[in-house]
């Protein structure tokens, strides 16, 4: 017959018991929101998920001219795209999960500055070389979407969704609720069958 009392356990063992509950409940906790990815996975899912955005949008922009002018389908497009790839990126490139109104708001200013640096870019070129066909204007666009696309990634990372990252982690490292020191006392009740 088990003892209906709990066994007293001496002073320097309850901190040992104590310690081993936590470090069980911060491996559970761990288990059940798992951590952000590091940086060059990250940034793998950023260049994956932005591209197939992007090649995406492109394909789109070209069908939906056809029915209204260009550029009323560019921007809606745009923020289409800008929208889908914000939950992508806030979902899986750094896995905090759905993305709220301000991280929204915060891409779309990310997004409208990559643009400002690409149409600069493309701006620069044709008044340095007037007469540049569009091998050089893909050049010129694409470096400086490589280099927007990066500034857009560190902003991204380091300042919208970082604030989602750092509430995750503080809720899976929080300690687990401290017991009373004392004697504890279990009873078995038995329990009625229905």
């Amino acid at each position: 017959m088990k003892s209906l009392v709990s066994p007293k356990l001496k002073p320097g063992r309850v901190d040992e018991v104590r310690q081993a509950e936590r470090t069980e409940t911060d491996t559970v906790a761990a288990r059940r929101t798992p951590g952000a990815p590091g940086p060059l996975a990250s940034f793998a899912r950023f260049v994956l998920f932005g591209g197939g955005v992007g090649v995406a949008s492109s394909a789109a922009v070209a069908e939906l001219a056809g029915l209204m002018p260009w550029a009323a389908a560019n921007a809606l497009i745009t923020v289409a795209s800008t929208a889908l790839g914000t939950e992508l990126h806030a979902r899986f490139t750094f896995g905090t999960g759905s993305a709220g109104w301000r991280q929204h708001w915060q891409s779309a200013g990310s997004a409208a500055a990559a643009f400002a640096v690409t149409s600069a870019a493309v701006l620069v070129l044709h008044v340095v070389q007037p007469s540049a066909g569009a091998l050089y204007e893909q050049v010129a666009y694409l470096g400086a979407a490589g280099l927007a696309g990066v500034g857009r990634f560190l902003v991204l990372r380091l300042f919208i969704f970082a604030a989602s990252q750092t509430r995750t982690t503080a809720r899976a490292m929080e300690p687990a609720p401290v017991r009373e020191a004392g004697p504890q006392v279990s009873l078995l009740l038995p329990v009625p069958a229905l």
